[in-house]
């Protein structure tokens, strides 16, 4: 599966209403850390089918940013049944993201 722009319209039906475990990264075009990471997102939304994997461009939705406190980016926030159960911040290897997600 490939990763979903998610937006405020879409965000009640993509993520807070999801039967899977959400990966959502908050990032920026212009933002160095986020660009190294993006890699790592599109893999894990492609290897684990179980998971939806959504970026949100936080330029482009300050209110969702807003919502999760994505005050720095890259946010990462892992979201099961429209409730964060793990976030971090900043950029991180693949292992540590898995481990986010209970991989």
């Amino acid at each position: 599966m490939s990763t979903i722009a998610i937006t405020e319209e879409n965000f009640e039906a993509e993520v807070a209403k999801s039967d899977k475990t959400v990966l959502l990264d908050f990032w920026a075009a212009w933002c160095g850390p986020c660009v190294m990471v993006s890699p790592i997102i599109d893999e894990i939304a492609e290897e684990f089918g179980d998971v939806k994997v959504g970026k949100i461009n936080v330029d482009e939705q300050p209110g969702l940013a807003a919502v999760f406190g994505a005050t720095s980016i890259p946010t990462l926030a892992v979201v099961k049944d429209g409730k964060i159960v793990n976030r971090a911040v900043g950029a991180r290897p693949k292992k540590d993201i898995l481990k986010l997600l209970g991989k």
